[in-house]
């Protein structure tokens, strides 16, 4: 037990920066111009893009991403990930009455929580983390969380500060996992997570510029991420079979 708390530290200590973030925005919400918001919250989207791609293009398997993506998409759309991440947002937004304020409450939840859970900072940070018990990627990331969650926070509200839950149970859990059964994972697994995970974040960014006529369902991509530890053996395999 005392091993578990040991590996979940940095964990915990991005949670904390995402919640004081938050806090933080929403005590300076009225003080700051809704165009000052809106304008901020397009920097941010920008950022998020650029951060996306970085992470897209450090894969060196394209037609395995896209695989991966199509067969994630197929996954989540099944399950339905989209609508229980809207459904639970909601559900605290009823329970925590007038601090919930509508669609921006599940907008500030869902976003925030996507996008602080999807990625290669999450991801390498984790199996950094849960591997060799290396916390410096996680407490960065924490830390990039906490200044982003203060204009999420004045901008969206409180939902943005709900995000710790997620953060808490998928980034905690992942950590765990990479701790377990990290070892046995190589190097291009992990590239490859990271690659898909980026182009869920160019999504997340388009979505908070509202490119589009609809929003694009980012939640029911999220199975992709995983994808890369089946398709790779079987890539191999098949690989070594036919040359």
């Amino acid at each position: 037990m005392k091993e578990e708390r040991s590996t979940m530290l940095a964990t915990i200590i991005n949670a904390a920066l995402v919640l004081l973030g938050s806090l933080l925005g929403l005590v300076f919400k009225n003080r700051i111009r809704p165009q000052f918001s809106t304008t901020i919250t397009q920097g941010l989207a920008l950022c998020v893009l650029v951060i996306g791609m970085s992470s897209a293009l450090s894969g060196t398997d394209t037609l395995g991403m896209i695989l991966c993506m199509v067969v994630g998409v197929l996954i989540g759309e099944a399950i339905g990930i989209e609508k229980r991440l809207d459904n639970m947002g909601e559900r605290l937004r009823c329970r925590l009455g007038n601090l919930g304020e509508g669609g921006r409450f599940t907008e500030g939840f869902v976003t925030a929580s996507l996008l602080y859970c999807v990625g290669s900072m999450a991801v390498m940070g984790a199996l950094r983390a849960g591997i060799y018990g290396d916390y410096s990627i996680l407490i960065s990331k924490g830390v990039m969380d906490g200044i982003t969650s203060i204009t999420f926070a004045a901008a969206m509200g409180a939902g943005v500060m709900f995000s710790v839950l997620p953060i808490l149970v998928y980034q905690g859990a992942l950590t765990l996992l990479f701790s377990a059964v990290g070892p046995v994972l190589g190097d291009a697994v992990v590239t490859e997570m990271s690659a898909v995970g980026g182009a869920i974040i160019v999504a997340i960014g388009l979505n908070m510029l509202e490119v589009g006529k609809t929003k694009l369902r980012v939640g029911n991509m999220l199975p992709a991420i995983f994808l890369p530890i089946l398709y790779l053996p079987v890539r191999d395999a098949l690989t070594a079979l036919l040359g």
